[in-house]
């Protein structure tokens, strides 16, 4: 094997670890997320922002789109500059079909072994050749089978936000202006405790599953960020409260709200030194809120 075939193993080598790691940190790494994924997910969220109307809410899920082609193209790629240097000797071709020694060849039997379709027209001769091809097929397997379980952790995270998001405005629409003091203090303080634990659950999911973040809601109703804002004020009130159970529920919601904002400035970046501070910021960056013109 002389220098330039070297180089491409190395290369292709190389594109499969960064299609591997990218693929562990994003679906089995449960804080964190790959480059490649989360360099795709922040493009097209950045993208979104200058866009109005239905097409920013369609971004988030293209770029999962997006985020999953780019790990079947470097696979693909990655292998066939593994096959490229053993073309053509290292298989067997049908009669029907001419021997090439060119990438869309090597790519073409990737392809073939990344999809586990086998046609059957060009098979690996070399033993490990032969071991190398039959690997791909079950990591092309295994891609697939990922990246089905990754769509279907990713929507019920998305349905939690949005149904907290839902119960404080259905509280908000309940309580009316007088908020809390609406209500028997026993019965807000379990609402509360309710409200604290669907924050974390939040917060969680806002960890594991980090491309939940980039998801935009076009209606405030089912928009945390528009909402976010309400429960912090909630808390606020009950740790006013001369009732030590609506205190304490006041405080686990704080608590919980306290989490939430620094996830959301360790982990997306957003800045202010309070909790409400954040929120604010996160409200605005989601397009729920009008940047402040200056001199206001």
């Amino acid at each position: 094997m002389d220098f330039e075939d070297a180089l491409l193993t190395a290369v292709g080598a190389a594109l499969i670890l960064l299609m591997v790691a990218d693929v562990f940190h994003t679906l089995l790494y449960p804080h964190g997320s790959g480059p490649v994924g989360r360099t795709i997910m922040r493009g097209f969220w950045l993208l979104s922002r200058k866009l109005r109307g239905g097409a920013s809410s369609i971004a988030a899920p293209l770029a999962m789109a997006a985020v999953i082609a780019a790990w079947a193209a470097l696979a693909a790629v990655g292998w066939a500059l593994l096959y490229l240097p053993h073309l053509p000797e290292g298989f067997s071709y049908s009669p029907d079909v001419t021997p090439q020694a060119d990438f869309s060849e090597a790519l073409y039997i990737s392809l073939v072994a990344l999809s586990t379709a086998g046609f059957g027209e060009i098979v690996a001769t070399h033993p490990l050749l032969r071991l190398v091809m039959a690997f791909q097929a079950v990591a092309g397997f295994g891609l697939l089978t990922a990246t089905v379980s990754w769509i279907l952790q990713t929507y019920p995270a998305l349905s939690r936000r949005r149904t907290l998001a839902h119960r404080l405005n259905l509280f908000r629409e309940a309580a009316g202006p007088s908020g809390i003091s609406s209500l028997e203090a026993r019965h807000a303080a379990g609402l509360l405790e309710s409200m604290a634990e669907n924050v974390a659950s939040v917060s969680i999911d806002l960890v594991s599953f980090h491309e939940t973040y980039y998801f935009h809601e076009v209606e405030q109703r089912g928009s945390l960020p528009a909402t976010i804002a309400y429960a912090h004020q909630l808390a606020s009130e009950a740790q006013a409260s001369d009732n030590p159970e609506l205190r304490f529920a006041g405080r686990m919601l704080f608590a919980a709200l306290d989490d939430l904002a620094g996830v959301l400035r360790g982990k997306f970046g957003h800045v202010g030194e309070s909790s409400s501070d954040v929120f604010d910021h996160y409200e605005l960056h989601h397009r729920h809120r009008r940047r402040p013109e200056p001199g206001r």
